[in-house]
């Protein structure tokens, strides 16, 4: 029986979310570390919030990548078994790239910091923003953004499962595209509270920030494989590393593809290791031979440990 990990990102948070985990001494070590490296306690901002500022871009990056690395700690020391491979949604791909032993935590927590500030400096608040598309193909919603546009960005952001994609752009162009995906025949479309245009060429000034930034970061091959969002494949040189992760801030997530490509590796479930239950539920409606399991509270991560030994 073979097993995929994946990360959440951006999306996942909400002030109490560790609480589930109990006294797991991973997660609140974990936590510790990361407000060490930033000088500020996230520990206090998980737990007592307030929310609007755990929303904050700024915060919720290395917040989330802290959950992630924490909850893989919890799974590792409770013997749970390595994946035959890992991804991460957006933000994601760091913790999974931390958890596969190719970038070092304190180094990542500094890394979402900066990715972070980077990307709320390309695009002013108010400027840019998201939009989900359900119950639109793939080729509607491209449709959509293509007669949409009107000499804005407008582009295909995250592709999260068959009928659920989120688009990325001008603020404006999102407005448009919203009903122009309607027109096409959409179930639902609806603006998201995202000041940030992830995932899309409004990005690219963020990505070459990055690019530069990433030179000083160590990294290494991963112990297990990663698949990247931008192209569903790994990177097995520190090079590599360094491009997919600049690539990934204005590319789209692919993530049908990513499980579709853990399937093809043998996977038959997949665990995702943080807060919430985003991912989980998708794995189903992508692959339907493939069992989706969320280590979202400290029974589910022992019983995952005994259901994939």
């Amino acid at each position: 029986m073979s097993f995929a990990l994946v990360f959440p990102g951006q999306g996942s948070q909400s002030v109490g979310m560790m609480q589930a985990y109990g006294d797991l001494p991973e997660i609140r070590s974990t936590f510790e570390e990361a407000s060490e490296v930033l000088g500020q306690d996230l520990w206090a901002l998980v737990t007592e919030g307030p929310e609007e500022a755990l929303a904050q871009t700024v915060n919720t990056q290395p917040v989330m990548l802290a959950a992630g690395v924490a909850v893989f700690r919890a799974w590792r020391a409770a013997g749970g078994a390595m994946p035959c491979c890992m991804a991460g949604h957006s933000l994601g791909e760091y913790t999974a790239l931390v958890a596969a032993g190719s970038m070092d935590f304190r180094d990542a927590v500094r890394l979402t910091r900066f990715r972070a500030e980077a990307m709320q400096q390309a695009v002013p608040a108010g400027v840019g923003g998201m939009a989900a598309i359900l119950g639109l193909s793939d080729d509607g919603v491209r449709q959509a953004c293509r007669q949409a546009a009107g000499g804005d960005v407008l582009e295909p952001a995250n592709f999260n499962s068959p009928g659920q994609v989120v688009i990325a752009g001008h603020r404006s162009a999102i407005e448009r595209g919203v009903e122009a995906a309607k027109a096409l025949g959409a179930k639902r479309a609806v603006v998201l509270a995202m000041s940030v245009p992830s995932h899309c060429s409004l990005m690219k000034p963020a990505a070459d920030a990055l690019a530069r930034h990433l030179q000083d970061v160590a990294l290494q091959p991963p112990a297990v494989p990663v698949l990247h969002n931008a192209t569903v494949a790994e990177a097995g040189s520190p090079e590599a590393l360094r491009e997919a992760l600049v690539r990934q801030l204005y590319s789209p997530v692919r993530w049908v593809e990513t499980v579709q490509a853990m399937a093809a590796r043998g996977a038959t479930q997949v665990a995702e290791c943080g807060p919430g239950k985003v991912l989980a539920p998708l794995v189903k409606r992508i692959q339907g031979d493939v069992q989706g399991l969320a280590l979202s509270d400290e029974a589910a991560i022992m019983a995952a440990r005994d259901a994939l030994q």
